[in-house]
């Protein structure tokens, strides 16, 4: 995927299998990725975003989820994004969303939430 932001930055510097995603997190971006607005924005036509789909999923790691850590954040919206990470063993949740993340119940020493631009520079 070529582009020009510190998002495309972060996905172009993806290995096969560092991104973890479960049907959750996959259903949020198929939705989000067919509003109006977006697909207005976007030089691919819905067969080229349907087929760019598809190549994040052959190179991410898939991922169950058994055990729900609730209740955990204030937004809980955000909750299966914890239970995701955790479930996949990661190690970064990147997100500008960080605020939501900041008083969390439950403590993950070694899950760290971090900007797409912190990943980047580190």
């Amino acid at each position: 995927m070529v582009g020009y932001g510190v998002r495309s930055h972060l996905w172009e510097s993806y290995r096969d299998g560092d991104r973890v995603y479960d049907n959750a997190l996959f259903s949020e971006y198929e939705s989000v990725i067919q509003r109006p607005e977006i697909i207005a924005k976007c030089p691919l036509s819905l067969t080229e975003i349907s087929a760019l789909l598809a190549s994040l999923m052959s190179v991410s790691q898939w991922v169950y989820i058994y055990y729900l850590w609730r209740p955990n954040l204030k937004d809980e919206a955000d909750n299966h994004l914890i239970e995701l990470a955790v479930a996949g063993n990661a190690e970064i949740i990147a997100t500008n969303n960080i605020k939501d993340f900041q008083s969390a119940e439950l403590l993950f020493p070694n899950l760290s939430i971090l900007k797409p631009e912190e990943i980047i520079r580190s």
